[in-house]
């Protein structure tokens, strides 16, 4: 059985419960497990480590236990939001530099530990909505910068890298952003369909390496 984990912040975390692994929250880590899970019964498992509020030097904290000694086959990865958002609020956030440079110590040490993981690096979004649009010209603009980091730091390491905003923008032509992002950051079911949509097929991807 492969293991497949995902990691990142609250988008990814979607109020999963810690004590038992099959509750995954409900968000994309779910709607993927649902859909391969049912495609390839027996095939998978599923893990969700997300942890709501996280920054890339949060994650990289927990490099150890939360991904290392996990041994995943796969490894999801989406952070980089609320390395923006945190210093917009509190001043606390990390510059797309550091974010940069963590991200590639940490995609470092993954594969020397992990030499056979495969990694997807998913892009951080951004909408207009209640929790952004105060400071939309800082966040959106500062969120592109660390899209653009984390790109370059999947490509550095010859990862895949799901683009995700330029879907969200498409989105957000077709209906409202609160349709798809329900306060400009996390996802409204929808929002992780169209999350769950991008991942597989960047999932296949990697199958076809």
């Amino acid at each position: 059985m492969k293991t497949i984990l995902f990691q990142g912040d609250s988008i990814t975390d979607a109020s999963r419960t810690r004590e038992n692994d099959t509750h995954m929250g409900v968000g994309y880590p779910t709607l993927i497990a649902a859909q391969l899970g049912y495609e390839n019964p027996g095939k998978y498992r599923f893990l969700n480590r997300g942890v709501s509020g996280d920054r890339i030097v949060d994650l990289y904290a927990r490099i150890k236990a939360d991904i290392i000694n996990l041994e995943p086959d796969y490894l999801s990865i989406l952070i980089g939001i609320n390395d923006v958002w945190h210093e917009v609020g509190w001043r606390n956030g990390v510059s797309a530099e550091k974010y940069y440079t963590i991200y590639n110590m940490m995609l470092d040490e993954i594969q020397e530990a992990l030499p056979k993981t495969r990694i997807l690096i998913l892009e951080p979004f951004i909408l207009k909505g209640s929790a952004t649009e105060e400071k939309w010209e800082v966040m959106r603009p500062e969120t592109e910068k660390r899209a653009e980091k984390a790109r370059a730091a999947a490509d550095s390491h010859h990862l895949v890298f799901v683009p995700l905003q330029e879907r969200f923008d498409e989105a957000a032509r077709k209906a409202p952003e609160s349709y798809w992002l329900r306060d400009g950051v996390h996802p409204t079911a929808v929002g992780h369909e169209l999350i769950k949509q991008a991942w597989l097929e960047g999932f296949q991807k990697i199958q076809n390496e």
